[in-house]
């Protein structure tokens, strides 16, 4: 069985659609969805954003599992001004290198790249706080699990392959400010909030409605290369 993680729904929902005969596993308060594609049997767990999200639910999963490898998938915020919406990321920092340098992985060469992503405690938004993460960690992109995701592989031996699309980026940040779209503490958007900012600030209706297409773009890239390597069986 094959490990696939996201952090929410709004990440991997495209990719869910794929499973053969997806069933909805409980147990120890974790829900994972599992099922088949091109015969590979897939556990998709939904980690939540953030650390202490990430944590508690990623070491029951695993602990409760026997996986041949983990992906740990989903989106990220590009830092590195080549980067697009919907180019893809494999953090070498945190693939293991079995499966990064595997011959069967071949996702084409066109929005690929290869670099550094580091995880970091809060959603990065400004273009300053952005060029300082690039400047002082050397990475691509940012995202908020990926780091605590490598942790608990390692500490089972278990090979990690890191995938992530690309959903903002400097010239296409987000279109609110981040505590008006998602609330960390509670793992959810606020949406009387975020209705209150729509109300004080006409002009992001636009804005998220751009950010909404945005999002569906990453999510098919993301989508279509975690279909390519599931395909090819990388072990």
């Amino acid at each position: 069985m094959i490990a696939v993680t996201f952090a929410l729904p709004a990440e991997s929902a495209d990719f869910v659609r794929l499973l053969e005969n997806p069933m909805l596993n409980s147990r120890e308060g974790v829900e994972s969805i599992r099922g088949r594609i091109h015969g590979q049997s897939v556990a998709v767990l939904h980690t939540g954003v953030g650390e202490r999200s990430c944590c508690a639910l990623t070491e029951p999963f695993l602990r409760r599992h026997q996986f041949e490898y983990l992906i740990s998938a989903g989106f990220a915020g590009a830092v590195e001004e080549e980067l697009r919406i919907g180019h893809l990321l494999l953090a070498e920092n945190f693939s293991s290198p079995e499966l990064l340098q595997s011959p069967r992985l071949d996702l084409g060469d066109e929005g690929l790249f290869l670099g550094k992503l580091v995880t970091v405690p809060e959603i990065v938004d400004s273009i300053s706080e952005r060029n300082r993460l690039a400047a002082k960690s050397g990475a691509a992109a940012v995202d908020m699990e990926t780091e605590f995701i490598a942790a608990a592989c390692a500490a089972r031996g278990l090979p990690m392959l890191s995938l992530r699309a690309i959903s903002d980026t400097r010239s296409e940040p987000f279109p609110a400010p981040p505590h008006v779209l998602f609330n960390i503490e509670k793992q959810r958007t606020d949406f009387v909030r975020l209705a209150f900012h729509l109300l004080s600030h006409p002009a992001a209706f636009g804005r998220l409605n751009a950010f909404r297409q945005r999002i569906a773009v990453a999510r098919q890239s993301l989508t279509t290369a975690l279909e390519k390597i599931l395909r090819s069986s990388l072990i």
